[in-house]
């Protein structure tokens, strides 16, 4: 593949603030833009009722976009049952959701050893990789392997893929994130690949290679104005060829995480991506 199917994601619009910013207006603006599509967080619906669903449907394809991803929020390392079984009830009910709006994939986490603490405390605590006290590392990647494969059956069903996202906990590493790619060995079990999250990986571009050829979409985080968590100066031609190497057909999805007003970071992450891709493609 030689075209960049660029889009973005609506969370380069709202960094949970307490005023969201409504997903029509982030559609508007990916149009305005010339983008190919959008990928939707799930936090920033404004309802789930079934009119709304239809109203972003219609409305993305009256604006010649595409909705490629449905991007939710679930953990799956509880120790409880039915905590475990709650986020399980939780992605089933997204895959209802990404079914209703024509999307054909949601993003799902990992989850990991929390400790109820402000995000500034994972990057302190490296990811929240280390298990809590009376459990052990393995405790996680079990309680996780098994609710994707409980959610598995029900994304079939609906034509839904899932995608694993690096996204901390258990995937704070390339060696988690194919552990639990593997062990599920499913057709419907993707990646997803952000590549500003293998933060804590000692060589993130060897990381990146480790996962490409289970990638199917990528997210791009850009930082004009540097980032709102951290800034990463990141090799984004290198990153594409690594992905294209490995047979990478998917969407490029800006995550742009800076300072800056979207109104202006956005112009300058596409004309960032767009320029990384040509010399990726010339490599």
């Amino acid at each position: 593949m030689t075209t960049l199917r660029l889009g973005t994601s609506s969370y380069s619009y709202w960094h949970f603030t307490p005023e969201v910013t409504p997903l029509e207006q982030v559609l508007e603006a990916a149009a305005r833009l010339g983008l190919a599509g959008v990928e939707l967080l799930h936090r920033q619906m404004a309802s789930e009722e079934p009119a709304y669903l239809r109203s972003l449907k219609r409305r993305a394809f009256q604006l010649g976009l595409d909705l490629y991803n449905l991007s939710i929020h679930q953990d799956f390392v509880w120790a409880e049952e039915e905590e475990r079984r709650r986020e399980i009830e939780h992605t089933l009910h997204c895959i209802d959701l990404a079914h209703e709006l024509g999307i054909p994939s949601i993003r799902i986490n990992s989850g990991g050893f929390r400790k109820r603490a402000p995000f500034s405390e994972l990057i302190a605590a490296r990811g929240w990789v280390e298990p809590w006290e009376g459990y052990t590392l393995d405790d996680g990647f079990r309680w996780c392997i098994d609710a994707i494969e409980q959610c598995l059956p029900h994304a079939e069903r609906r034509g839904v893929m899932l995608l694993l996202e690096n996204h901390w906990g258990l995937t704070t590493t390339a060696d988690g994130m194919v552990r639990i790619l593997s062990s599920v060995g499913s057709p419907w079990l993707r990646a997803i690949l952000d590549m500003g999250n293998f933060y804590f990986e000692p060589d993130m571009y060897a990381a990146m290679e480790k996962i490409a050829p289970y990638v199917w979409l990528a997210h791009a985080k850009t930082y004009p104005g540097g980032g709102t968590v951290y800034t990463l100066d990141l090799d984004y031609a290198r990153i594409f060829r690594i992905l294209l190497d490995a047979g990478f057909t998917g969407y490029v999805s800006i995550e742009m995480e800076g300072h800056e007003p979207a109104e202006t970071a956005m112009p300058k992450s596409i004309a960032l991506l767009e320029a990384a891709w040509r010399q990726a493609i010339e490599r």
